[in-house]
Order: structure tokens, then C-alpha cells, then sequence
């Protein structure tokens, strides 16, 4: 098997070089960093920092539930619980309830995550509160009357969720409660969350990291520090780590209570996490320096393989396409394709430049030789039956409608040998076709009428002769006949509601319209074919029409309503331009 040769200097070898030179160890090392440095690390932080929630959030966990046990305990089987729910005297309660106080003021030493204790008489609307000694007495005041409020009301606590601690905003604080209910006593404790975070200030979560207790809503409740992004999310659960807030720039770890319905959360922020990773910063810095050597390396060898040649093949492109088909790509050191590339491109102008004028006079001979065969097409049958009429005239002697009708046809035949003009004023034309249809009226008497209306401020203006009446020949041709009469109305007029002005003509009769053959092979743009042969009155005015004016002219046929044909022509407004074109013909044709 032949191996194909390819050349050091080959632009192909050079792109694809320098493009694995430049990508390959950039999107390498970028993809090992980004995908597998930074999964790593992700995966480390969230693992110790959810190992140091967990074991946090379980002693929260233990304290309250040792303070629940002690609540249950004294609610299950304390004599003075039960004498102050059902005393046999005022005594009896007063008693019984100086004896919880102090059991309570006892007790609550030996839990450091209560801030207090409390019995509530429902009946007497009555409430024992034992605080810590560091709760201040406008936090005592606060606590009591949402206590009051709330037991006072006779709560289900549906709230809780099933939770044994419930999470209740009083006053800017949040608090944990716990609530017993027997008989017509209230018993429970609670703490100000902020009491449960003071053992996380231990935690090093670094600079900007923070740890929070949130509700079972996701709601922060207390942090260590405050939050520098207020677009973190709590509510995804705490079941593994994610990253969120602005940029998903933030790794949240959590464990959810198993005794309250609030969590323990830690954020740490990912930029913090990349830095206490120095090996992989170093790593990061230095692909970067790589890369931004390489950038311009590269960037000079593209542009001087590559962009330089075709910034001046396009330049000498730019001047052909202004008109200088003489110039050429001079000889300069380059790559093998850019050297074929220039070479051929020169031997191509130059064989274009040779022939480009031979065509072009070709081209301009055929269209002006087409163009006047055209115009001069005479329909033989208009002159053998304009023959006829006269002969008929003349046997039966009517010397004044001789006369009309040869001065008519000399009328006719001196225009249409003076047409190979390529542009007559428009009022010419239409005396020229006033005539011709004075013409067809003699020829069928009584079954044609013809209506012509157009602005005499239009009547300068310059159009291709023959166009009107070659649409009115192929309307009376194939619409007049002795049985019943046509009328064909010619209007004209300027239209100005495009960009660009244009001379609208349209010509309907009453006859019987176009076949949908007819209209199918029109719009195709060929000429029509049927029993009586080949017409080609419309395709030699499409055609002339695109000789003369390119895309600017459009002819249009349907059919009117209720019916008949219509024919629109649309022509360029350019009077000054046309003019002068016209005046050239003309001293060309005297000359």
C-alpha cells in the first residue's frame, strides 16, 4: 500500500501541527483539572465537613433527647406533676408548684442546651418558667407571652411533623420547643437556637465559610457567620453535598435532626476549597502560562501560513470585482497550495480578460440582433385579413372606409419599420395602438370596443415600442369574435408606493379569460401551443422585456372577475436615463 507523501511545507500539515501542538496539552491538562482535580476536592471537603455536622448535629441530638426523657419522667411519674394538675387545693398547687420550681432550677444545670424549663396550668392560666441565669429578662418577657399565647389556645401542634422539637420564630430569634400535654397541665422546655450553635464556633470553615441551623423549609434560622450570597438554596435535602448560589460557586453538606424539624448545614465557598489545595493552583497557573505562550505562537503562524495569502487573494479579488480584470497576485514566498492557488488564479484572469471582450461584443450583437427581430415580427395573418378587408371594401364600393383603412395601415406599417428603435415616447405608442385597434374595429364591426386611459403627464415617459400592442393582439385574437362583443380598457398609470417608482400598465378584456394550461405554460415563461399552433405574443414581450431591463420588468397574467384576461406590465420610472438611450437609437438608426 502506497503511503501518500506529505510535504513539510504543506498548509494542511502546518494547521493540523499547530492545532494539536496548541489544543491537545491545553484540553488535556484543563479537562484533567477542572473534571477530575476539582471532583476530588469537592468529594474530600464534603466528606470531613459531613463526618463534623453529623457528629455535631448527634449531640444536639443526645442533649435533647435527654431533656425530653427528664420531661416524660417528671410528667409520667412526679407527685407534685400530679398534684398541681389535679390538687384538692389552692395550697396543694401552690405547694406542688414551689416543689417543681425547684426541681427544674435543679435540673437544668446539668443541661447546657436548655434554656429553660416550663409548666402551664391551662385552667388557671398559670406558668411556671425556669430559665439559665445568662437569659435576660426582655428575652424571658418575649418567651412568656408566646408561650401564654400559644398554650392558652389549646394547641394540636400539627406543626411539628411528627417531630418531638418544633422550630417557632419569636420576636428576630428562632426557638426549639418541646411541649407535654396531661390532663390540664403543660409541660416542656426551650431553647434559642442560637444556644445550639455555640458549640459550632468551633468548627474552622474557613474565612467566608459559615455553619447554619435551617428549618425543615430551608429557611437559615442562626449562622456563625453571615452569608455573602443571598442565593444559596437549603431546600435540596441534606443526603449528599451540592454545590448552589450565585454561579453554583457554593458547597452545602447537612444533617437533619432526628429529634426536631430543623437541620445543622455548613457553606463553604469553592474558591476557598481551591486554595487550600496549593499543588493544584500551582498546576492551574502554570497550564495557563503555557497556554498564553502558545496563543500568540500560534495566532503568528496562522496568520503568516494562512490569513496574509488570502488577505491578498481577496484584495485582488475586491479589484476584479470593481471592474480591473487586469490585475494579478504577484509572486511571494508561501505555502505549496497557497503557490498553485495564486498561479492558477492568474493563468484564469488571464484567459478571461482575452475572451471577456469577444463575449461580450458577441453578447451585445445577439441581444440587439434578437431585440430587433422582435420588434419586427409581423403577425401574417393581421396583413392577409387586413388584405381581405379591403378587397371586401372595395367590391362593394365603400371608398371612404378604403381610405380610413389604408391610411390606418400605412399608419400601421410606417411604425412598425420605424420600431427597431429600442425605446418610444409613450405617447407614440398609444397612437400607434389607437390605430391598430381603429384597425380591428373595421375588421369586426360592432363586436370590439377598446377604452384607453393614461395621464398626459406620462406621455414623455419612454417604453419598448410594440409592448401594448402586442398584448392587445393577443387579447383580440383570441377573445373577439361575431358572436358577441369585447371590450378591452388599457390603463396606465405611475406607481409610487415602492422604493423605487415604476409605470404600471394593465390591460383586461371581457372575453372568456385564460385556460389554466395557458396560465401554467405562461408563468413557466414558455410559449403556448394548442389546435391553432403556437403563440408567442406574450413570451416575445416577457422577452424583450428582460433583454432591455434584466429583473427590473415583470409581466403578470390571470384572470379578471367575473371574468376575462388580464394582463399587468410593470416597467422601470427612469425618463432621463431612457432618454437618452432613446436618442442614441435614433441618430444610430439615421445614421
Amino acid at each position: 500500500m502506497k503511503v501518500p507523501r506529505i510535504s513539510w511545507n504543506s498548509i494542511r500539515f502546518k494547521l493540523v501541527a499547530g492545532l494539536l501542538l496548541v489544543t491537545v496539552p491545553l484540553i488535556s491538562l484543563m479537562l484533567y483539572n477542572n473534571f477530575y482535580g476539582i471532583s476530588v476536592v469537592h468529594n474530600q471537603v464534603a466528606l470531613s465537613n459531613k463526618n463534623l455536622i453529623s457528629l455535631y448535629m448527634g449531640q444536639i441530638d443526645t442533649q435533647l433527647r435527654d431533656a425530653d426523657r427528664n420531661l416524660i419522667g417528671l410528667m409520667t411519674s412526679d407527685y407534685d406533676i400530679q398534684s398541681m394538675n389535679t390538687p384538692n387545693s389552692e395550697d396543694e398547687y401552690q405547694l406542688a408548684k414551689h416543689s417543681i420550681s425547684n426541681k427544674l432550677s435543679s435540673d437544668i444545670i446539668l443541661y447546657k442546651s436548655i434554656d429553660a424549663f416550663f409548666v402551664y396550668s391551662r385552667s388557671r392560666r398559670d406558668l411556671l418558667n425556669v430559665f439559665k441565669s445568662n437569659i435576660e429578662f426582655a428575652e424571658r418577657d418575649q418567651v412568656e407571652q408566646e408561650l401564654q399565647q400559644l398554650l392558652s389556645g389549646n394547641p394540636s401542634f400539627s406543626e411539628t411533623d411528627g417531630s418531638r422539637w418544633f422550630v417557632r420564630k419569636v420576636g428576630l430569634d428562632y426557638y426549639a420547643l418541646r411541649v407535654l400535654r396531661s390532663g390540664d397541665l403543660y409541660m416542656g422546655a426551650w431553647v434559642n437556637m442560637k444556644t445550639l450553635l455555640i458549640p459550632l464556633n468551633l468548627i474552622d470553615l474557613g474565612k467566608e465559610g459559615s455553619a447554619l441551623l435551617v428549618t425543615a423549609a430551608g429557611v437559615p434560622m442562626v449562622s456563625t457567620k453571615a452569608l455573602a450570597d443571598t442565593e444559596i438554596d437549603f431546600a435540596k435535602g441534606f443526603s449528599q453535598y451540592y454545590m448552589t448560589g450565585r454561579k453554583n460557586s457554593w458547597l452545602v453538606v447537612g444533617e437533619s435532626s432526628q429529634e426536631g424539624n430543623f437541620s445543622l448545614a455548613a457553606v463553604i465557598p469553592e474558591r476557598q476549597m481551591l486554595q487550600n489545595l496549593p499543588n493544584l493552583s500551582r498546576l492551574t497557573l502554570l497550564i495557563s502560562i503555557i497556554s498564553i505562550g502558545l496563543l500568540p505562537i500560534s495566532l503568528f503562524l496562522l496568520r503568516h501560513i494562512l490569513l496574509v495569502p488570502l488577505k491578498r487573494l481577496i484584495a485582488v479579488m475586491r479589484r476584479i470585482n470593481d471592474g480591473n480584470v487586469n490585475v494579478r497576485i504577484e509572486p511571494y514566498r508561501t505555502s505549496d497550495e497557497i503557490q498553485l492557488v495564486n498561479q492558477t488564479f492568474n493563468n484564469m484572469m488571464t484567459q478571461i480578460e482575452e475572451l471577456k471582450i469577444h463575449v461580450y461584443e458577441e453578447q451585445l450583437n445577439k441581444q440587439k440582433a434578437e431585440l430587433q427581430h422582435l420588434q419586427l415580427q409581423i403577425n401574417p395573418h393581421f396583413f392577409m385579413n387586413s388584405l381581405n378587408i379591403l378587397f371586401n371594401l372595395a367590391q362593394v364600393k365603400n371608398y371612404e372606409l378604403i381610405q380610413e383603412m389604408t391610411l390606418c395601415l400605412v399608419r400601421y406599417f410606417r411604425f412598425m419599420f420605424q420600431s427597431n428603435l429600442t425605446f418610444v415616447s409613450l405617447q407614440e405608442e398609444l397612437q400607434h395602438v389607437r390605430n391598430y385597434v381603429r384597425i380591428q374595429e373595421l375588421r369586426f364591426p360592432g363586436s370590439l370596443t377598446c377604452s384607453i386611459d393614461a395621464p398626459d403627464f406620462l406621455g414623455n415617459v419612454l417604453i419598448p415600442p410594440l409592448v401594448i400592442q402586442s398584448i392587445l393582439e393577443n387579447s383580440i385574437k383570441h377573445s373577439v369574435t361575431l358572436d358577441e362583443a369585447v371590450h378591452i380598457s388599457v390603463s396606465i398609470d405611475l406607481n409610487e408606493t415602492g422604493v423605487e417608482p415604476f409605470l404600471e400598465i394593465v390591460i383586461r378584456d371581457t372575453g372568456k379569460g385564460f385556460s389554466e394550461h395557458v396560465l401554467s405554460e405562461i408563468r413557466s415563461g414558455h410559449t403556448v401551443i394548442d389546435e391553432q399552433g403556437e403563440h408567442i405574443g406574450i413570451w416575445n414581450v416577457r422577452k424583450r422585456l428582460q433583454l432591455l431591463y434584466g429583473g427590473k420588468a415583470s409581466i403578470s397574467c390571470y384572470n379578471g372577475f367575473p371574468q376575462g384576461a388580464v394582463v399587468e406590465i410593470r416597467l422601470p420610472y427612469d425618463s432621463e436615463r431612457l432618454k437618452g438611450d432613446s436618442e442614441d437609437d435614433a441618430a444610430s438608426h439615421r445614421g
